[in-house]
């Protein structure tokens, strides 16, 4: 007779719900389970989730893409399943408990940044990760600004660019692309951004000078040439992206990948080519990586303020449909950020 394993709360532990994968595949492998809340260690808090959002990350690490990754980054993903099973990155809560040696935050601080697991009621941070959410930005909006926006920023930060020179984003509606346009655009750069033609008018509410319809003109074909091309989308040859860039200019490469496609390689196979290509005589090739920190999210947030940076959020969902804000971030070319908002996020079972 087999014996079922108790729950969390059946052994007296307190839980709080989360979003969980024990395998690798389509959103439908995720699962809303109680689980532990985190208890804050030394040099931690714990943060209350009021909201969450999703990015290209998640559903890569969900569905192991691509499969080659499962070998090369062993911290994040094992053979059958990720190492973390509760998804998500981004968030945006209220301090709940401060851990020992952690100073200048308390209880009821509105704070954002990034984290493991955070498609969650409770996630443990480390204060170097987090900043405080300017006021008069909701939680939604904060939770939308970690991953993209900084990543946005690290690219630009990587090219360098002087004031009146032009640069060209490919995934200008995206939740990365969004936020450059927007920091090219406080840069005083020229900006040309590439999406399709619905998104066309949002791009130049945020900046851009020039949008490229993807649908309708071949963007590599152009005559034209950047002092920055940034490739969020990882849709063309490096020679091409790279037959762009003026001479003395920089050639940005970031994420990328589209769900369904290149599965086993994907955009890694890009980023190898690309490596290759920058020992070649020709525009600056750069592959950043983007590390959250206080300070950059500081920056951010006090951009946010001024108005000069404005988090573009195309749909909200509820914390039960998390499996669906993935599925609309893998599958429909969401425009800007996918957000969850936790509606329930005092419950713990």
């Amino acid at each position: 007779m087999t014996t079922a394993t108790p729950s969390p709360a059946d052994r007296g532990v307190e839980t709080m719900h989360a979003w969980v994968q024990n395998t690798y595949g389509s959103p439908d492998v995720l699962s809303r389970e109680a689980t532990p809340v985190p208890t804050a260690g030394t040099g931690q808090f714990r943060v209350r989730v009021a909201a969450a959002s999703v990015n290209a990350r998640d559903w890569h690490i969900m569905r192991g893409e691509p499969r080659i990754a499962r070998l090369l980054d062993r911290s994040v993903f094992r053979r059958k399943a990720p190492t973390a099973a509760i998804r998500g990155t981004d968030f945006a809560g209220t301090v709940d408990a401060v851990g020992s040696d952690v100073t200048g935050w308390r209880p009821g601080d509105r704070v954002f940044g990034e984290a493991v697991g955070t498609l969650a009621h409770y996630v443990v941070v480390a204060p170097e990760t987090v900043a405080r959410i300017p006021v008069g930005t909701t939680f939604e909006q904060a939770a939308a600004i970690p991953l993209a926006a900084t990543t946005a920023l690290t690219c630009l930060r990587a090219a360098d660019p002087s004031p009146g020179e032009r640069i060209l984003i490919n995934g200008g509606s995206g939740g990365v692309g969004t936020f450059a346009i927007q920091l090219a655009t406080a840069l005083g750069l020229l900006v040309t951004a590439v999406c399709s033609a619905r998104n066309a008018a949002l791009a130049r509410s945020l900046g851009a000078d020039v949008t490229l319809d993807y649908n309708s003109e071949d963007f590599c074909a152009t005559a034209e040439r950047y002092a920055v091309v940034l490739d969020l989308v990882g849709n063309r040859a490096v020679r091409a992206l790279r037959a762009l860039v003026d001479e003395g200019g920089t050639l940005v490469l970031s994420g990328g990948g589209v769900s369904g496609k290149g599965r086993f390689v994907g955009p890694i196979g890009l980023l190898i080519r690309a490596q290759l290509s920058s020992r070649m005589p020709g525009p600056r090739i750069v592959i950043p990586e983007a590390h959250p920190t206080q300070e950059m999210l500081q920056e951010l947030a006090t951009l946010i303020s001024s108005g000069a940076l404005r988090p573009v959020i195309d749909h909200a969902y509820r914390f039960d449909e998390a499996p669906d804000a993935i599925r609309h971030l893998e599958t429909q070319h969401a425009r800007a950020k996918v957000v969850v908002t936790v509606a329930d996020q005092g419950d713990r079972s």
